[in-house]
């Protein structure tokens, strides 16, 4: 459970995958060069530092303390022995006057000026302009010794961690440029096939970045340029079919017109066949072109229902409308008009003459929904009407041409929304379909 629960927080993309790679390994050669350069350059200067001032400390006690009238404390004894200027000695009083409660106590140097010195010492450093080392020795414990380090500041950033600190961001830097450069042509790919997926075909991609990426990308705008030739051609071969369709059945409409009043039946029947037949034409243009034609346009969701409704308002039946307070979205007017026109002629068809239209917003999305009081769908023919040519109007007692529902769900995934349909439990068939508000 707990390696599944930090797997969540592993990165996915390849862009963040290769900082984080490039970020481990530099921060392992950074703990490397840092304990290498401490073990082999640090330690070995801190304990030359450290035998120099015990060689001084050492010289102090070398011939004795003379403690007479002219030095009375060992402390001015001490002092009148020190030749360089900037070592002191103090006594427990004054050591506290001096700081020596703010100074920090160091193990390690303690170990080994005890070692230096025979004896047990502890060394104390005040951090500040100055280095100051504070020592009391095993041959004096009541005296503190104080000694600074002129140029040796350990508050200041050294020559050492400003070197590793400017290589670390020049190669995280660098290596977030390499990480970038390779992943931009990805995003390009991406969102380049999101527009594909969605009908729309853009211009060929720049062939950028690294050979194993320009291959892909030339590979894709080749499938992108094949695809939309594919789909040029044929809207292109179902318009002329249209085309081609509708004159023949214009003739025979025309000579329909001109038969006689006893054949008024056949006159009826051709006429329906006619209208059926140019109503199926409607819809395979429809399917065809997706009407791309349209832009985006802000749209009131609630204003294109109460227009369809009205529309629809001179059927044989009932129309209940349940309006919400939505927001403007982002949709294309003409083709979300279409959605639910289909929608609404589907009702009707195979409904028992009820209608109700409703609208609904959820705090991130817009959505309407219809249903009617028909018959309803079999559960395992549901997930297959949204395909095209599919007969799912044979399970409600009717044929058509099987594309009504698959122009919905083209029209629909092109504005990102969902579409679903469910049986009511009051009877009859509901679809749902949600917008994103952009």
């Amino acid at each position: 459970m707990k390696s599944k629960f930090w797997w969540r927080f592993l990165p996915r993309s390849a862009f963040s995958q290769t900082v984080m790679l490039i970020g481990c390994l530099l921060l392992i050669n950074q703990l490397v060069s840092y304990v290498t350069v401490a073990v082999y350059v640090l330690k070995p200067s801190y304990q030359q530092i450290n035998q120099l001032i015990a060689r001084q400390i050492n010289l102090l006690f070398v011939d004795g303390i003379d403690i007479g009238r002219e030095h009375l404390t060992i402390v001015d004894a001490l002092n009148a022995k020190v030749r360089d200027d900037g070592m002191k000695v103090y006594n427990q009083q004054q050591a506290r006057e001096a700081g020596i409660e703010q100074a920090t106590y160091y193990g390690f140097w303690s170990s080994q000026m005890s070692e230096y010195l025979g004896g047990d010492a502890e060394v104390r450093v005040t951090h500040g302009t100055v280095l100051q080392i504070w020592i009391r020795p095993p041959q004096a414990p009541s005296v503190w010794i104080k000694v600074p380090l002129i140029g040796q500041n350990v508050s200041d950033l050294s020559p050492l961690t400003l070197y590793l600190m400017v290589i670390g961001a020049l190669s995280v830097a660098g290596g977030w440029w390499f990480a970038r450069q390779q992943n931009r042509p990805l995003r390009r790919l991406q969102k380049a096939a999101i527009s594909v997926s969605r009908g729309e075909f853009p211009e060929p991609l720049p062939l950028k970045g690294s050979s194993e990426l320009v291959e892909v990308t030339n590979a894709f705008n080749q499938m992108s340029h094949s695809m939309k030739q594919l789909e040029q051609d044929r809207a292109l071969l179902m318009a002329g079919i249209s085309h081609d369709l509708r004159t023949p059945l214009t003739r025979i409409r025309l000579a329909s017109e001109m038969m006689v009043e006893e054949d008024q039946y056949l006159k009826d029947g051709i006429v329906n066949d006619i209208e059926d037949m140019d109503a199926i034409i409607s819809q395979f243009i429809a399917y065809i072109r997706q009407d791309q034609e349209a832009s985006r346009e802000l749209g009131q969701i609630n204003k294109l229902i109460q227009d369809i409704a009205q529309a629809e308002a001179n059927r044989d039946g009932e129309i209940e409308v349940v309006l919400s307070d939505c927001p403007e979205a982002l949709f294309q007017g003409l083709a979300i008009k279409r959605v639910l026109s289909n929608l609404v002629e589907n009702a009707f068809r195979y409904g028992s003459g009820w209608v109700r239209i409703s609208s609904q917003f959820d705090g991130k999305r817009i959505g309407f929904s219809v249903e009617d009081n028909g018959p309803g769908i079999d559960e395992s023919q549901i997930p297959k009407l949204f395909q095209p040519f599919t007969q799912g109007d044979i399970a409600r007692g009717s044929v058509g041409s099987g594309l009504g529902l698959a122009i919905i769900k083209r029209i629909i995934d092109r504005h990102q929304g969902q579409v679903t349909l469910s049986n009511r439990t009051e009877g009859g068939l509901k679809a749902q379909v949600w917008l994103p508000l952009e």
